[in-house]
């Protein structure tokens, strides 16, 4: 008998002698041993845990809730003698069938949405558009955040902007990469040139001075997808927030192909973008395909270098 499975023979023994009957943890905690070993895995790993719960891949999202509640289970039972073990956080794999299904733009498409943007009839909106749009794809913020940032908000000098009470109440300072800067540098002296007296402290502003609104944005998205012919084609149309999405996606992608502790860099990137905790972070392993295929492909590049 392995360790893992003893462990898992232990924990169901002690369950059980709390009067737990757990009669169908036993062929799943079984199967979970046998994943993570053939994974070359010592102990429960979230990554391992999301994509053992994810097999039966023609299941319902509940029987993969259900399935990874039994591996968090487990997983709470080893972390009190393995520091290494990581649990699963709770709220992953949510079984709600009503998510809307994220619209991942290619870098080629987010290129001429952006050129689209600048071709407005009006010259204010033509510079505030691209610098909007590129700002939420390149940083993941949410539009109300970027609509609402205020001038002072946006420290090019030090490369950092700064997101006041967001969703949640939350705020946070992200670093901004260099080329996003000078982009934002460049709408900044394309703004002053053409409305020297701003009517409102924000960094993105309308043809009158004022705020970008929400609504209006909406539609010159809508403008510029249909001018460009992007996700045409896509069950669902995409969003503005989907480039929050890519941008996430993008990232998570990364990491898993440079061969970094995705798990470890989670929490990072779920600050980054303001999700309460990493459980809302995690959604993209089952929302996203490629993410999950990726998961798996680590998985077995793992178990071939043990």
């Amino acid at each position: 008998m392995t360790e893992l499975r003893g462990q898992v023979r232990n924990y169901l023994t002690l369950r059980r002698a709390m009067g737990f009957k757990l009669e169908k943890y036993g062929p799943l905690l079984e199967s979970l041993a046998g994943y993570l070993e053939a994974a070359g895995l010592q102990t429960v790993t979230a990554d391992a845990a999301v994509a053992w719960a994810m097999l039966p891949q023609d299941a319902q999202p509940f029987r993969w809730k259900a399935r990874l509640t039994t591996a968090r289970g487990f997983a709470h039972y080893l972390a009190a003698s393995d520091p290494a073990t990581e649990v699963p956080p709770a709220g992953l794999l949510d079984a709600r069938r009503n998510r809307h299904q994220p619209y991942i733009f290619t870098g080629q498409e987010i290129a001429a949405l952006h050129a689209a943007a600048g071709q407005h009839r009006w010259h204010l909106p033509a510079v505030t558009y691209p610098a909007l749009f590129g700002l939420i794809a390149a940083t993941g913020m949410r539009l109300s955040e970027a609509t609402t940032l205020a001038d002072a908000d946006a420290d090019l000098d030090e490369g950092m902007i700064t997101i006041r009470d967001s969703k949640f109440g939350k705020s946070r300072r992200i670093p901004v990469h260099a080329t996003t800067i000078t982009r934002l540098r460049n709408y900044r002296e394309q703004r002053k040139r053409l409305r020297p007296s701003l009517a409102a402290p924000t960094l993105f502003i309308s043809a009158a001075g004022t705020p970008v609104i929400g609504t209006n944005a909406d539609a010159e998205f809508r403008r510029i997808l249909a001018l460009t012919g992007t996700g045409s084609s896509a069950r669902l149309r995409p969003r503005i927030h989907d480039l929050r999405h890519t941008f996430a996606v993008r990232t998570l992608t990364g990491w898993y192909r440079d061969g970094g502790d995705v798990a470890a860099r989670m929490p990072l990137l779920s600050a980054y973008l303001g999700h309460v905790s990493p459980v809302s972070t995690y959604w993209y392993l089952h929302a996203v395909p490629e993410l999950l295929a990726l998961a798996a492909q680590r998985l077995e590049n793992t178990e071939a270098a043990s």
